[in-house]
């Protein structure tokens, strides 16, 4: 077949600038690329694979600390949680990554290949994955296109995790109509392994066959990474054929096969073939490993007839792998593969030469520089101008507070998940303690009496308002929905969605929410492990508000100490933070139409005493919330609803009531220990306050009164009423 010729339209279409070009000529010394080293070089060089306008930013964030065993530039971050019961020392391996354009355009597929690529990500480190989460953002629940979006991508996600068998144990969920034409959808998962048995991406020694694992490869996703580092517009449709199609049962076998593989000793790297396929997982395990890479595309398993080498290249068909593999055991490695009826196939080698050769009919279809299409990417210091201070709150509306109330848990983006949780499977494994839709899932850790919670959280009107305060913010909600659950926060993942980096206003926005997660992992001694970018989220110009997403992990080192979600008749309601004033930028405000203020300030020297106070006094603590959205009142409606109880809060005011002041908690437990409580939060300077009860059949804020029945009708039932 005849390849096209190289015209400054196909050049363009690739996402290569004119200096991107030039730089690309001098790397080749000034010779015209073929096609497949256009496709090869748009695909290393996109913001979807070589991070060009964010690296510079990305090198300030925290990445270290005695609990992280490998953090940023692996498959997935990697932190220790302590022994199994044989004495062998354990690690959890998570990460969180986008699936936002694809699933935008097809939404079943794009959801459900996102969680098989971060399922892929986690067991190539050689952990077996034990958990999901899933962070979703979508437009006005009346917009034409958002209740197709929810259906297709709730049951994408579904469909892919229940299939492969991983329990969904938490996530997020919002509607704004900043999403109108750009939906979200960031997927989490996290596994467990023996420190002693991590796998990683780096190539090690020459002529070492490399070998190809898994599915066949096929025409399905080519060009996907380019289309994901690019906006939307009219001609959207045209990308369906970008999106990868998945098949989750032969994931299961590939992870089964993996794992086994692992143990024979033959795999000496290891990568999945994610974004760009076979192009970026070859380069990359090269350049880690200062190595060269020849492909011969001959020997690559196929599905679809006459393929080209542009489009195995760029094929982003999934459940595949890429392995370096040790030659004297390749029999032990094929019949593993063969065993589970998966492709092995020995497609090439490692050479000394820093070249990536890829070879096919007989032709040379690519030579090019390898550690120049990964490390030496081409890398940007944008321009960016910060976000102007937000103009003060105005007045605030009156309202009745049981109205308020009503206004949060009836609209789709404060009430509960029931809809949506009960298409996941959330028990498989049967490790699963706390179940979605509270502040933080929680699974045993297997054979021990250990656990771990996992959550995700952002609040990106805030992040719109203030990225800096916004970006403090997003650590220190994860850092308390942990706490809440008894978890002592380890290390985060950070999902960073934006729009186009090219306008310095959201390049601003960028910079702002990157400096104060940096400060909040810091303070709060959280770690960034992993993480993705993903940037251009705007169609027709129009961007997303701001939403890096931040995935958290915390240990709890004994599971009889776990705190409930669940309060009691005969509970008291405690705060722990001080009452609320703050209403600037309040849920209850943007539900009823007021988008305005200064997001509420984060004190990190607070919420660090804060949450070990809580930690410390587990044992005392028989239910707790983070107060977030909503303020003190959703917080302990929510814990009251959850264990079946009415709710007396003694507060007046809707500042008071619905104040989204940061570093609280509201905690239910019985009035003995609320006394010790008080006379311990005395002795450490924490402020705790009595604040009602818990029990009965009502729901009183203060002198409004309404009957805890009609009110969880309501908060049970609105998602379902809005979307099915």
């Amino acid at each position: 077949m005849t390849e096209p010729a190289i015209t400054p339209d196909l050049i363009a279409a690739h996402g290569i600038t004119p200096d991107e070009y030039d730089r690309l000529l001098a790397m080749l010394d000034g010779r015209a690329p073929s096609f497949t080293e256009l496709g090869i070089v748009s695909a290393m060089w996109n913001e979807h694979c070589s991070y060009k306008s964010s690296k510079k930013w990305l090198r300030t964030l925290p990445t270290e600390g005695p609990q992280v065993v490998i953090g940023p530039g692996e498959n997935a971050g990697v932190v220790a949680i302590g022994p199994d019961a044989d004495g062998n020392e354990l690690v959890c391996v998570f990460k969180m990554e986008s699936h936002n354009h694809p699933s935008y355009i097809e939404p079943y597929q794009g959801a459900a290949t996102g969680v098989g690529g971060i399922l892929r990500d986690v067991f190539t480190m050689g952990a077996r994955p034990v958990a999901a989460m899933n962070a979703l953002s979508f437009g006005r629940i009346d917009h034409p296109k958002t209740r197709r979006l929810v259906h297709g991508v709730v049951a994408g996600v579904g469909g892919y995790g229940n299939a492969f068998g991983v329990p969904t144990v938490g996530g997020e969920l919002r509607f704004h109509r900043s999403y109108d034409g750009n939906c979200l959808v960031n997927a989490f998962a996290a596994g467990i392994a023996r420190r002693d048995a991590i796998f990683t991406s780096a190539a090690a020694g020459v002529g070492r066959p490399v070998v190809y694992l898994g599915a066949k490869t096929g025409r399905d996703g080519v060009g996907g990474a380019t289309m994901a580092s690019a906006e939307f517009d009219d001609t959207i449709e045209e990308k369906r054929p970008t999106v990868q199609v998945g098949d989750p049962f032969t994931e299961k076998r590939l992870m089964e096969a993996t794992l086994e593989l692992m143990a024979t000793g033959a795999v000496v790297a290891i990568q999945d073939m994610g974004a760009a396929g076979l192009t970026c997982s070859a380069v990359e395990m090269g350049d880690k490993g200062g190595l060269g890479i020849r492909l011969n595309l001959d020997d690559v398993p196929q599905r679809e007839a006459a393929m080209t080498a542009y489009e195995m290249m760029l094929s982003e068909s999934q459940e595949r792998m890429l392995m370096v593999l040790d030659p004297a055991l390749e029999a032990e490695a094929r019949a593993v593969f063969d065993k589970w009826d998966l492709d092995f196939a020995i497609v090439g080698e490692t050479i000394p030469e820093d070249r990536f050769v890829v070879l096919h009919r007989g032709e040379t279809k690519a030579d090019l520089p390898l550690s120049k299409l990964s490390s030496e990417a081409p890398e940007y210091d944008r321009p960016w101008t910060p976000t102007p201070p937000p103009a003060p709150l105005g007045t605030v509306p009156e309202m009745d507070p049981l109205d308020a109330l009503r206004a949060l848990i009836g609209g789709p983006n404060h009430c509960a998940r029931d809809w949506v949780v009960r298409q996941y499977d959330t028990q498989v494994m049967a490790d699963t303690v706390v179940l979605p839709g509270r502040d933080a899932g929680v699974i045993r850790i297997h054979g021990t009496d250990r656990g771990l919670a996992f959550t995700a959280d952002v609040t990106p009107r805030y992040v719109l308002a203030d990225p800096e305060a916004g970006g403090r913010q997003a650590v220190a909600e994860a850092y308390r929905n942990l706490v809440a659950r008894g978890a002592r926060p380890l290390a985060t993942t950070d999902n960073l969605n934006f729009g186009n980096p090219e306008k310095p206003e959201i390049m601003g926005q960028f910079v702002g929410a990157i400096r104060g997660i940096g400060e909040a992992c810091r303070a709060l001694d959280m770690p960034i492990v992993s993480g993705n970018v993903s940037l251009y989220n705007e169609t027709d110009g129009t961007g997303i508000d701001p939403t890096p997403t931040i995935g958290a992990v915390g240990l709890i080192d004994q599971l009889s100490h776990a705190i409930d979600g669940r309060a009691r008749t005969g509970h008291v309601a405690l705060l722990l933070g001080g009452e609320g004033t703050h209403l600037g930028r309040s849920a209850l405000l943007a539900e009823t139409g007021f988008e305005d203020g200064a997001p509420p300030p984060v004190d990190l020297d607070a919420e660090g005493r804060h949450g070990r106070f809580v930690l410390d006094n587990v044992a005392l603590i028989a239910a707790c919330a983070d107060v977030s959205d909503g303020g003190l009142a959703l917080a302990a409606f929510q814990l009251a609803e959850e264990g079946g109880v009415g709710l007396t809060l003694d507060l007046e005011g809707l500042p008071a009531l619905f104040g989204e002041d940061q570093g609280r908690y509201v905690i239910a437990c019985t009035m003995a220990a609320a006394e010790t409580l008080m006379e311990k939060a005395g002795a450490a300077d924490v402020p705790l306050s009595m604040v009602g009860q818990f029990g009965g059949a009502e729901v009183r804020l203060g002198r409004a009164v309404g009957q805890m029945a009609d009110l969880s009708a309501t908060y049970r039932g609105a998602l379902a009423d809005a979307v099915a």
